[in-house]
């Protein structure tokens, strides 16, 4: 299972739309609420170089946002980087 992280905030409908996506899947993934402590935002910004949220890691691959996610489900990508 490979190690999937999402960075959010409290109030993100489109991180409620990653989470359920990745719910669907049935993989379990670590969520960073960057609200939730001084830092966190800067810790996402110097990994993402992208302010916003989601932003969406599996294992050390950048997939961007809840838009970037959904394209790779599309496109049937999706399932072969969560099944490594």
């Amino acid at each position: 299972m490979p190690n999937i992280i999402i960075y959010t905030t409290k109030i993100c409908p489109y991180c409620v739309m990653a989470k359920r996506l990745l719910d669907r899947k049935g993989v379990s993934y670590t969520e960073i609420n960057v609200d939730a402590q001084p830092g966190l935002r800067e810790e996402m910004m110097g990994k993402s170089n992208r302010r916003t949220v989601p932003q969406i890691f599996i294992d050390d691959r950048h997939i961007g946002g809840f838009d970037d996610l959904y394209a790779l489900d599309q496109q049937h990508q999706l399932d072969p980087l969560l099944t490594d």
